[in-house]
């Protein structure tokens, strides 16, 4: 059982730090968010969460109002699986909602495939912009010797697609389909007639195609963080293959819609 709630004590926020150091493995780089930080704004009222299981804090999320009547999630990290992360989206939505808010905004990798399921499928979020090398370099664990890219993602919180997920119901749409079936390149069953792969995963490269299409599918690699490690030459292929294919559609309109079979973003043009 995962227990979530604000926090108020710096020993707490000591412990937020140290499990998002235990993730990211910062070393001499500067942590997204210090510990005095931290207490400043939840003294001010922002938002900093931990989440428990079984007494221990095994998560942590701190974000602060944006212009919009909005709360900027700027950085969350938890345990992986067991539902923590979950269970702190769904804590920062309801605090959004006491409090008014409309909506909650937050960035993530584009190449990171389980954090694209997670946010674009299980929460119904959906990117709203892309932002090429946005925090500059990074030279932590995770993110060292890769360009920043990120997607500006917005989580219409009163949205009944949300409120569907939030209660743990189906949802039925480009972001539930099921697994990509037969060679790659070929869409998965249940979109649109006439969808095409704009960048498909072929052999573990990114191969770009067509994008006339009213729904086009833009594939991610299925490990980017170790990709990183193993073969750096590939995985910069990806990254900027994704921020031509994927940014430039954003960029002239096209709305991301889903994320299916677990490798793809969805885009239309609405």
């Amino acid at each position: 059982m995962v227990e979530v709630r604000e926090l108020h004590e710096m020993a707490e926020f000591e412990q937020v730090g140290a499990v998002f150091d235990d993730i990211w493995h910062f070393g001499t780089s500067a942590p997204p968010i210090t510990i005095e930080l931290m207490r400043a704004l939840a003294h001010a009222g922002g938002y900093v969460a931990g989440a428990f299981e079984r007494g221990r804090l095994v998560g942590g999320s701190v974000g602060f109002l944006a212009v919009g009547n909005a709360l900027h999630s700027h950085v969350t990290g938890t345990a992986a699986g067991r539902g923590i992360g979950f269970a702190l989206k769904l804590h920062q939505r309801r605090w959004a909602l006491e409090r008014g808010l409309e909506r909650i905004t937050w960035t993530y990798d584009p190449l990171m495939r389980r954090n694209a399921h997670f946010n674009l499928a299980k929460l119904g979020a959906r990117p709203s912009e892309y932002l090429p090398c946005f925090y500059g370099v990074m030279d932590d664990a995770i993110n060292r010797g890769d360009e920043s890219d990120r997607l500006l993602t917005v989580w219409p919180l009163s949205d009944p697609r949300v409120e569907a997920l939030a209660r743990r119901e189906p949802h039925v749409g480009a972001s539930a389909r099921r697994e990509p079936r037969g060679p790659d390149g070929v869409p998965p069953d249940g979109l649109p007639p006439g969808t095409v792969v704009a960048l498909a995963d072929v052999g573990g490269r990114p191969v770009a195609g067509p994008v006339d299409a009213g729904t086009v599918l833009v594939a991610v690699p299925a490990d980017i963080a170790g990709l990183r490690d193993a073969d750096p030459g590939t995985a910069k292929a990806w990254r900027h293959a994704v921020r031509d294919v994927l940014g430039g559609l954003m960029a002239e309109g096209r709305a991301v819609t889903g994320f299916c079979g677990k490798s793809y973003y969805v885009v239309e043009r609405l």
